[in-house]
């Protein structure tokens, strides 16, 4: 590597420490505005939060610097605004919540930390697609057979496993499992199937032979979703199965195909799943039942307008009643964005939506320097799905798409969202570290 490229990203490095250092004024603030709401005086717990907060990052920057110094360095700051803004919003609806939100982004940083110090070379797991893709599969089963013995529900939904007081939703790492099967698959033949042969009313097809794994593995997983009964994992999944075909082939018939097969299920699930339903109901008319199913929705709507442009500040906004009752039910999780626009406005909101797209700008720029098709395709898919779970849960609170259940990214209470998108974004970066080095080669 020449000393100028060497300089460069010493340089990025300590950008990056800078960044960090923005983050932790910024934290402090936000911590201190929901305190002083609180309580109506400072306290130095505002800066014991935040020097916690910040001490997180970072080790995770210290990490980088030791296994993946040439990584981008706009991601991690990115990552770290994303959940400030979310931490501080969960401590100001609830500070018990928030402790153990602080808990799993710990963890997360754990799992982070250690896929980088000890997964030496990321491109090992390629050899291990068709054991991803079982372990996807059987993360699902294992949750529906577990739900279905202990009757574990929740909102009409099969998600979740309890177990020591915990519960873990082994879906956001089957999400997880599922990518990095079809970044190896799709590798690996994507020639092949973007090559067809004549088949019904002249359309092109592949051989079978080489389709017919890639519908097994990804069709048994949304199989396994419809019994969970959860549209949004459902049409997540079926999501980065169409982009990441697509992106492989190039063939806009796979996507355009894909569009019609989900839609035709939409159609299936809507008469054999009550959820779906009363959700498209609610999403086509919410004032129908304000008091009942279209209750959190309106609230959520109100919540939104009532932000203005700039909404109340942090720790003001009428997000949880005086007994301390949210006002929009279930806001740490599914309608967080909601809190965020009362208290920040639009100004605020808007802000969010913008770097999530700086995030996605970023994994694609990652994407598209990757040297290899592993690789490509694997940030591609890591990159998707966060863009479109954003896309997805920012749609469904402002009633432009049905709601989903979703988390947002970062941002929303849940710990397993949170370790496995860290765990995502590990790679995602080790990726980025790769291609720099191969560049830096002459």
């Amino acid at each position: 590597m020449s000393a100028s490229l060497r300089d460069r990203l010493g340089s990025d490095r300590n950008r990056e420490l800078g960044n960090l250092a923005l983050l932790a004024l910024l934290a402090a603030a936000g911590f201190t505005s929901v305190l002083v709401a609180r309580s109506g005086e400072v306290s130095r717990l505002s800066l014991i939060y935040a020097g916690a907060f910040i001490a997180l990052f970072v080790a995770a920057h210290a990490v980088m610097r030791i296994r993946v110094p040439n990584a981008d360095s706009a991601v991690l700051p990115i990552v770290g605004v994303l959940a400030m803004t979310g931490l501080v919003e969960i401590q100001r609806i609830d500070p018990d919540l928030a402790r153990d939100q602080a808990l799993w982004l710990a963890l997360g940083v754990l799992g982070f930390a250690v896929v980088l110090m000890g997964l030496r070379d990321y491109r090992t797991l390629e050899q291990y697609r068709y054991l991803l893709g079982a372990t996807a599969i059987g993360l699902l089963l294992v949750t529906v057979l577990y739900s279905y013995a202990f009757d574990v529900v929740i909102n009409g939904a099969r998600l979740w496993i309890r177990a020591g007081g915990v519960q873990v939703q082994p879906g956001e790492f089957a999400k997880l499992a599922l990518i990095l099967f079809l970044a190896s698959f799709l590798r690996e033949r994507r020639e092949l199937l973007a090559a067809t042969r004549p088949g019904p009313l002249g359309i092109g097809l592949p051989p079978a032979r080489h389709f017919a794994p890639l519908l097994a593995m990804s069709g048994g997983a949304l199989l396994v979703l419809v019994a969970m009964n959860d549209f949004g994992t459902s049409l997540l999944f079926f999501g980065v199965f169409v982009a990441m075909v697509y992106v492989a082939t190039g063939r806009a018939a796979y996507a355009a195909a894909g569009v019609v097969v989900f839609a035709a299920g939409s159609l299936v699930a809507n008469s054999i799943a009550p959820q779906v339903g009363q959700r498209l109901d609610i999403w086509l008319d919410p004032w129908a039942d304000p008091q009942g199913g279209g209750y959190q929705i309106v609230q959520s709507l109100y919540s939104i307008a009532e932000g203005g442009v700039f909404g109340a500040g942090i720790g003001r906004g009428y997000v949880v009643t005086g007994e301390g009752v949210p006002v929009i039910p279930a806001v740490q999780t599914d309608f967080i964005y909601s809190a965020i626009a009362a208290e920040l406005g639009l100004a605020g909101a808007a802000g969010v939506l913008l770097l999530y797209l700086l995030l996605t700008w970023r994994g694609l720029k990652i994407a598209a320097a990757a040297g290899d098709g592993f690789s490509k395709l694997l940030a591609t898919g890591i990159t998707f799905t966060l863009a479109f779970q954003a896309f997805l849960i920012v749609g469904g609170v402002v009633r432009l798409v049905p709601l989903t259940g979703i988390t947002l990214p970062f941002v929303s209470y849940g710990g397993s969202s949170m370790l496995a998108n860290w765990i995502a974004l590990a790679l995602l970066l080790a990726i980025s570290d790769r291609s720099a080095r191969v560049a830096g080669h002459p």
